[in-house]
């Protein structure tokens, strides 16, 4: 064998071994960034959304009746409401001191500004009211009823025969109650407005950890900040020349520590996502009923 041939020989094998380096050092890179471009896609699957908030609001109960001598009392009229849940077996309602509140803000306002609905002329209605007041609910009802009624049995009575009303009523998933009853001038006539307000308390349902949604938000934070890394260095190694130096073997090195790191978190995140969804199935069935 030729010197010349040795030397041929030997120049190839060199250039054989670098092409296989060069090669195997990019096949980490490629393997590395396409876990990282998978992150998109699996985060955004996050977050199952709450279920949205439950209103009732039948339509406003007219009465012709003309009883000179009646008069209508909160106590009354959630005394005889409790009568009728009591008869078909329901728990009794409580008495509520932020629905009272909005209660008696609606039956105010109604005479103030002459409209008997249950939106405002500003169109504010019951659930906006509600919260204003500081009752934090998953549903709330409304009933309201005009009319010179003959005492408080009567109009729940007149309630009670109006089949939408009487589902307010008799609705088994609320707990509370507020009341707000008043005589005044209606359309130029001396009449009496009634208002309930029922409710079933965000409490009642479990709710979401909050910190663990500010948890996975922060994740997130930092998956960005670490993808913006990330997307820095492959920028470095692709203009690194040669792709055998030991500058290059840093770089890589360096740029898959940080892509162990970001799935490493992308896995604890979603497994934050799971739990977080779980629980917000939960909360969104117990406001279902379910």
């Amino acid at each position: 064998m030729s010197r010349g041939f040795k030397i041929f020989i030997t120049i190839l094998l060199v250039l054989l071994f670098f092409f296989l380096f060069r090669v195997k050092e990019e096949r980490i890179f490629n393997f590395s960034y396409q876990l990282q471009k998978r992150i998109e896609e699996r985060i955004n699957e996050f977050i199952v959304r709450e279920a949205k908030k439950q209103i009732s609001a039948p339509p406003a109960l007219l009465s012709y009746k003309d009883s000179l001598e009646g008069n209508l009392t909160p106590t009354g009229v959630i005394l005889w409401t409790n009568v009728e849940r009591e008869k078909n077996g329901l728990p009794l309602l409580r008495e509520n001191f932020y629905l009272d509140a909005s209660a008696k803000a609606k039956l105010k306002d109604m005479f103030e500004n002459q409209y008997f609905a249950h939106y405002s002329t500003s169109g504010v209605g019951v659930g906006e009211l509600a919260q204003r007041y500081g009752y934090e609910f998953i549903a709330v009802g409304e009933n309201l009823a005009l009319g010179n009624f003959k005492d408080d049995q009567d109009l729940v009575q007149e309630w009670m025969a109006s089949p939408p009303h009487r589902r307010n009523i008799l609705n088994s998933r609320y707990q509370d109650i507020g009341v707000a009853v008043g005589r005044g001038i209606f359309e130029g006539k001396p009449t009496w407005i009634a208002v309930q307000h029922f409710g079933l308390p965000l409490s009642a349902c479990p709710q979401p950890e909050e910190g663990l949604k500010e948890k996975i938000e922060a994740n997130q934070e930092k998956l960005r900040k670490l993808q913006i890394l990330i997307e820095n260095l492959q920028e470095e190694l692709k203009s690194i020349r040669p792709k055998w130096s030991t500058a290059y073997k840093q770089k890589v090195a360096e740029y898959n520590n940080l892509v162990e790191k970001y799935n490493t978190l992308l896995e604890e995140t979603k497994i934050l996502v799971n739990e977080y969804n779980n629980q917000v199935k939960i909360f969104n069935n117990c406001v279902a009923g379910e």
